[in-house]
């Protein structure tokens, strides 16, 4: 049974260090003795001195971790926000199904128990204890390559695994037109489409993971258990154009979208939602250098940057890829919220901004990212360039409150080898979207005009997609709009490092063998006055740009 709720007190983290309007000591100004600092490039790591005076922006430290992350986890069960306690909605003949998050977040995947598992676990001993047997899991893809077996068993842990798997739990299938239930349109016209067991159910529980803010809310159920004909309406240019920051969902043409469906969702369907929120401890005891300020590293710091360096740099492509993929991140769980979806994201989002945010003072000439080995889509598997536009257009440039980063017009230098290298089995339509699309425009109106209806009903790619583990055709297109706030903004994009020109060119970017050679690019319009900030990540932060 459930702990009885006058015998648990709400759980706090400890005290939550360095509040954000305290963290100008996060914003360092490089000077002739600053050290070289590490840059995030693909599987591996640059090692280079900036200019006098980049500015440099590092993450937040992490927040404090709940000491009993399964107590907390039972106490939101218990005493929700704006609803009743999860045993008080249950009984024995009524059907449930809970949805959970897929494999694209956290990054790098977690240290076991992952929390999905844990609230699973919760969930699961108290509709256990009130007699509900009608369960289903379905793990929330979208559009996204269904998860393999071994996937799904790390993620929900022995327990769910063994009970449910594989006949009521399973991966969402955003093409099987028997198992999906139109539930209305917006005030906007927009169709709202929906996985016909969860719009079926008496109870839906979703289960979420925050790692930026623009996960979670409406944009879970009414995203992660959409087909195409329900994502089409705001994955597409014209919304995310209407886009001020994905990371600030108040301000983000596609939250608004996904908040209108998410209403008409929970008018027809009782939503129950868990979010969870994580701190920035990316990284254990031997790589933590990567949360430090290089002028602070000791001599231990220097030897293990230069281990790793070594290491990885005579790693073959395959081995480096293995162990990257195959590492699991010490994240600390800061909170868990359950109950109405508005009520309990809002909550989320709180904690969110409280880890990742900084303050920084006005935008630069030029911005430099580097983009690492994973992101959302390529969890073990390859970042492909289309998925490196995406990562470094829109995830890292969108990493701010306010106004972006860098000013209206200028460049954004973006760090990665650049290679033409997909991963045949889970983005076979990528392949086709670089080499024959981008080959005749890089437009997105003119790209979504052209060509996104063909792929999103492919019938090889709709077959890939639900028998396989092929992203949807459809997705590259939507991995393209996702920078298209960027390329609206900016002037020019720098590929650093780049191995392959052909592959920047074909991108509409240009080239450059190193980072120097980037920034001497950079700067040759606008000479030595020209003001850089390099975004340090990973970890992740936001900057709140005044």
């Amino acid at each position: 049974m459930a702990r009885p709720e006058a015998k648990l007190k709400e759980l706090k983290p400890a005290e939550l260090r360095r509040e954000v309007g305290a963290r100008r000591d996060l914003v360092v100004t490089v000077n002739r003795r600053s050290e070289r600092r590490l840059i995030a490039y693909g599987e591996e790591f640059l090692y280079e001195k900036l200019p006098v005076g980049t500015r440099v922006i590092y993450p937040p430290p992490p927040l404090d971790e709940l000491a009993d992350p399964d107590q907390a986890i039972r106490y939101a069960l218990l005493r929700p926000e704006n609803a009743d306690p999860l045993f008080a909605q249950l009984s024995p003949n009524m059907r449930v199904t809970i949805a959970i998050d897929d494999i694209s977040l956290p990054l790098p995947q977690m240290r076991a128990p992952d929390i999905r598992e844990r609230v699973l676990n919760q969930m699961l001993q108290t509709l256990a204890d009130y007699g509900v047997d009608d369960v289903h899991i379905i793990i929330a893809t979208a559009l996204h390559r269904r998860m393999t077996e071994a996937e799904i068993r790390r993620v929900v842990g022995a327990r769910a695994f063994n009970q449910f798997w594989p006949d009521r739990l399973y991966n969402f299938d955003g093409e099987n037109r028997a198992e999906l239930a139109m539930l209305g349109k917006t005030d906007h016209g927009e169709e709202v489409w929906l996985s016909k067991r969860a719009a079926e159910s008496d109870l839906l529980l979703y289960v979420n993971i925050n790692l930026v803010p623009m996960d979670g809310g409406h944009k879970s159920v009414a995203v992660g258990l959409a087909p195409y004909n329900s994502l089409r309406h705001h994955h597409n240019p014209a919304t995310l154009r209407d886009s001020h920051s994905y990371m600030d969902p108040k301000h983000s043409g596609l939250h608004r979208s996904a908040n209108r469906m998410g209403r008409i969702v929970n008018d027809a369907v009782n939503v129950f939602t868990v979010e969870t929120a994580v701190n920035t401890r990316m990284y254990g005891p031997m790589m933590d250098f990567l949360h430090k300020n290089e002028d602070q590293f000791s001599d231990w710091d220097r030897t293990r940057v230069n281990a790793l360096r070594w290491t990885t740099r005579n790693m073959s492509n395959e081995l480096r890829r293995t162990v990257l993929h195959n590492y699991r991140s010490p994240y600390g769980m800061t909170g868990v919220w359950a109950g109405d979806t508005d009520a309990v994201h809002e909550k989320a989002l709180a904690r969110v901004f409280q880890q990742y945010a900084v303050p920084v003072k006005g935008q630069s000439d030029i911005l430099i990212v580097g983009v690492p080995f994973i992101c959302p889509y390529n969890v073990n598997s390859i970042m492909n360039p289309i998925l490196v536009q995406c990562t470094g257009m829109g995830y890292l440039f969108n990493m701010y409150r306010g106004k972006p980063l860098v000013r209206p017009g200028g460049t954004m230098i973006i760090c990665h080898p650049l290679r033409d290298e997909f991963h045949p089995e889970h983005h076979p339509s990528y392949i086709e979207f670089f080499h024959r699309c981008l080959a005749e425009t890089t437009d997105s109106v003119e790209l979504e005009k052209r060509f996104e209806r063909e792929f999103a009903h492919n019938p090889t790619y709709t077959h890939m997609y639900r028998y396989g583990h092929a992203y949807h055709g459809v997705h590259p297109f939507y991995m393209w709009y996702w920078g298209e706030p960027a390329r609206q903004h900016v002037g020019r994009v720098i590929a650093a490092g780049c191995e392959q020109p052909e592959v920047a060119a074909r991108m509409g970017w240009e080239a450059a063998d190193t980072l120097d050679e980037a920034i001497a690019m950079a700067t040759s319009e606008l000479g030595r006055s020209a003001s850089i900030t390099y975004l340090h990540l990973p970890p992740l932060l936001i900057a709140d740009v005044e």
